[in-house]
């Protein structure tokens, strides 16, 4: 296992990342606290969850995730862990309010700020959170698959500058030690980052947003405003909801989250999707590979990345993709998944 430093914090992390949103749903506590400490065992020390987890997000089991963590963290060497959590926004999409966190009042202000982290702080049962992340813009941003910016969704949104002043509230009584972002945009890094510098307000370290080998768009323009801001990529769906491991070209299997949860993968129900999927598995399995280990170390990689998040439901699953780790793709590997790309580039953006 390698470590990197986080952005320009002082964090340094295992280049894998434990994802969590799993526990509370399809995880049992005791099947969570068995993931983790074998995660620990391998050398993860970075662990990412947030207040809206499990996913998908419902009323009935939110926050059981950081609960399920907390029972576990309690046990723990504190200082040897990065814990990492999130505040939601005022929403996921237009079509879903989050109405049972804060009863929907979810702005990014000064007070939903101190109540989300105040109760991710008691479900987790620590003093202070080394990461914490804005789950996704305040201001209207496209998610999770929604491929155009339109100016007529944009809403009255709290300013980024207001929004830093609250965290920086937090930095000060010791509540958290970094900021980061996640699902962000050119635009959004850089205000982050120019407000921080101009008014001496704590500067975002990380920035949490999708890559995978169906979706590069990261490298287009965010892997420059990140290299010259020096914010850390930590990324996520880097399996592509598990497409990526191959096992749904067939069927889809019993207990999965797409056998159990149709729809929420919306993101990859689109057009050159499945054939390109199809494309990197053949390959993989051409070079004596898994499917997984092809995924999870092409995003190893990219010099842009500092951590790669797995989530995973099994043990078995975790050990898998933790044997990237030990695998350095060759140069003839890269190039044939560049040929790739250029025949399917980005199907899920």
């Amino acid at each position: 296992m390698q470590y990197k430093r986080l952005g320009d914090s002082d964090l340094v992390v295992s280049e894998i990342c434990l994802g969590t949103m799993n526990y509370g749903q399809q995880n049992i506590l005791e099947e969570a606290i068995a993931q983790l400490n074998y995660a620990v065992s391998e050398g993860i020390n970075f662990i990412d969850t947030a207040e809206m987890y499990p996913a998908p997000t419902r009323a009935e089991t939110q926050g059981k995730t950081e609960e399920y963590i907390g029972v576990w963290l309690r046990k723990q060497p504190r200082d040897k862990l990065v814990i990492a959590t999130k505040v939601s926004g005022p929403s996921i999409s237009r079509t879903l309010p989050l109405t049972w966190i804060r009863e929907g009042k979810n702005r990014i202000d000064r007070k939903n700020i101190q109540e989300a982290i105040d109760g991710s702080l008691r479900r987790l049962q620590t003093d202070y959170i080394d990461l914490y992340q804005i789950h996704w813009p305040d201001r209207y941003v496209p998610l999770f698959g929604d491929p155009d910016y339109d100016p007529c969704y944009e809403r009255e949104t709290v300013p980024i500058l207001e929004q830093l002043e609250a965290f920086a509230e937090l930095v000060k009584v010791g509540k958290i030690r970094y900021l980061g972002v996640s699902n962000e945009t050119p635009w959004g890094v850089c205000e982050f980052c120019h407000l921080a510098q101009q008014f001496g307000l704590p500067k975002i370290v990380s920035i949490q947003n999708a890559f995978n080998l169906t979706n590069r768009v990261f490298q287009i323009h965010l892997a420059e405003a990140c290299r010259f801001h020096n914010v850390g990529l930590i990324a996520y769906s880097t399996l592509a909801f598990g497409h990526l491991s191959g096992k749904y070209l067939s069927q889809i299997p019993t207990g999965s989250r797409v056998d159990l949860f149709p729809g929420f993968d919306r993101r990859y129900l689109k057009p050159n999707f499945q054939e390109a999927v199809q494309a990197y598995v053949e390959l993989a399995h051409q070079h004596g590979l898994t499917p997984a280990q092809l995924a999870l170390g092409f995003v190893r990689s990219r010099w842009f990345v500092t951590n790669t998040i797995v989530g995973v439901s099994t043990i078995e699953q975790l050990k898998e993709n933790l044997s990237c780790v030990d695998i350095e793709l060759s140069q003839e590997i890269l190039a044939a998944i560049d040929q790739i790309h250029s025949r399917y580039p980005n199907p899920t953006p």
